[in-house]
């Protein structure tokens, strides 16, 4: 069973996920559990990219025929998010 966090909470991992996306260095797949990479690599923890995904912070960018990876896009909720983070 895994562990369920509170809204609003995210790992040090996941708040700097946030800021790539946000800085627009990050792409995901777009599937049900989303891959994400940044700058081209990777990332180490594809579960937390799966979790912010399903908690709704951040969705696919609009794919493109043919293409695997799509730009990664905070929402809304994401954004409120990391606000207070950045002026921290």
């Amino acid at each position: 069973m895994g562990q369920t966090r509170l809204p609003g909470t995210l790992s040090n991992r996941g708040k700097a996920m946030l800021r790539a996306v946000a800085a627009g260095r990050a792409e995901v797949t777009c599937s049900c559990e989303p891959d994400m990479r940044i700058d081209g690599l990777l990332c180490c923890d594809q579960i937390v990219a799966h979790e912010l995904v399903r908690s709704g912070y951040v969705r696919p960018g609009r794919p493109r025929p043919g293409e695997l990876w799509v730009a990664a896009e905070l929402t809304e909720i994401g954004l409120a998010l990391l606000e207070p983070l950045v002026a921290a």
